[in-house]
């Protein structure tokens, strides 16, 4: 519960700053109204049940494309970490993608794919892959030498030593990799969603905020914004945070969190 207090404070003092740059009247009312209208369209959303489509459309298309980014990224992380010929081909690579805006992706995907799920996911699937597999090859290149070679000495094959040595082992930094990875896929989807619009995908966060720009709400704008940060940093304190934490016990490590 402690971890919720800081950005809970910090939050208020956002608040607070834009109430008073409200009053102050620097900017008109259509560019930045003030917290209580932004409120009231949150409350408005809320009532019609409309936040629950937009926050549970865009939340389960992340979770789904994250995990299958795992499934993805898991394996090619050991590949590139493990096979010298696969990091010198594929390593590179790896980190362009990664450095590489997914919004760059989205008019591709969509001449591909259609205005389906699967020009989404497609997005998604290229913002977490590389961050999940660039992770998992920092964890693996952080482990001491002498623990594969224990394994070999106990007779580990390579799938054996991967599952019970090299996977955690490489834990700490696998788990950086998941959170980035996370991060990727979630922004990666809301670039998706502002652009491939249509009917038959639903209205998730990325076309609440597309929506708010084309009608001129700064309210609506804003309350997107919002829900779109709150879902980012509720992954972080119910999810990620909680996972660290229980990784750096295990290791006596907990002094930072």
């Amino acid at each position: 519960m402690r971890g919720f207090v800081p950005p809970v404070v910090f939050l208020a003092l956002l608040v607070a700053l834009w109430q008073a740059l409200w009053a102050a009247a620097f900017w008109p009312e259509s560019m930045l109204p003030s917290p209580l209208a932004v409120w009231d369209e949150l409350l408005g959303i809320t009532t019609t049940g409309e936040i629950f489509e937009f926050v549970w459309t865009s939340v389960h298309r992340a979770a789904l494309g994250f995990l299958i980014g795992v499934v993805i990224g898991t394996p090619l992380g050991l590949l590139v970490a493990k096979v010298r010929l696969v990091r010198s081909a594929v390593g590179p690579f790896l980190t362009g993608l990664q450095s590489l805006p997914s919004v760059a992706w989205v008019p591709a995907a969509i001449l591909w794919f259609g205005l389906n799920d699967a020009s989404i996911y497609f997005v998604v699937l290229l913002g977490s892959v590389p961050s999940i597999a660039n992770g998992l090859v920092a964890g693996i290149d952080q482990i001491p030498p002498i623990l594969p070679r224990v394994g070999q000495v106990m007779g580990a094959n390579r799938l054996s030593a991967a599952r019970h040595i090299l996977l955690p082992a490489a834990l700490p930094g696998f788990l950086a990799g998941l959170k980035q990875g996370w991060a990727f896929s979630w922004r990666s989807l809301m670039a998706a969603e502002l652009i491939a619009l249509s009917p038959a995908l639903g209205k998730g966060l990325g076309a609440y905020l597309n929506e708010g720009s084309s009608f001129n709400s700064m309210e609506a704008v804003i309350s997107a914004i919002f829900l779109i940060l709150l879902v980012g940093v509720g992954i972080e304190l119910l999810v990620f945070r909680p996972l660290e934490r229980s990784v750096l016990r295990a290791r006596g490590l907990t002094a930072s969190l």
